[in-house]
């Protein structure tokens, strides 16, 4: 019975320590954080605009009224500025640069030109492919 817990208790530790899980991990409170950030950007600076162009912060009061049913379409102009926003910031804070980041090649690595892996700009032969690399 002592053994089997102690299997159980070393398989629960190595599934906490997988590499996955922890990347998982990391990125769940990166995003988490990161939602703060974006929720501030819009709420503190993006909203304030917003206001001084329209003179009015929030349209959560904004509605009308149609043979006694009564439409409030503030909120969701609210919910439609702060998804434009958000996709907005995303795009051009976090995947513009990412994409800009990831376009700049290692120049200490060069293609293969028959198997397409990266390989060392000196290599003669490709360690993948065995190809013979012309200088």
């Amino acid at each position: 019975m002592a053994s089997t817990m102690k299997s159980i208790w070393d398989d629960f530790a190595k599934f906490l320590t997988k590499g996955n899980l922890v990347t998982v991990a990391v990125a769940f409170v990166m995003a988490t954080v990161f939602a703060a950030v974006v929720k501030s950007l819009i709420v503190d600076i993006i909203t304030p605009i917003i206001a001084l162009i329209f003179g009015q912060p929030n349209f959560e009061q904004l509605s009308f009224s149609i043979n006694s049913s009564h439409f409030l379409y503030g909120d969701f102009i609210n919910e439609l500025i702060t998804f434009v926003s958000t996709a907005a910031a995303l795009y051009f804070f976090v995947v513009k640069p990412y994409d800009f980041y990831k376009s700049h090649k290692d120049p200490t690595v060069k293609d293969c030109p028959e198997c397409t892996s990266e390989i060392p700009v000196e290599a003669k032969r490709c360690p993948q492919c065995t190809a013979v690399l012309v200088a």
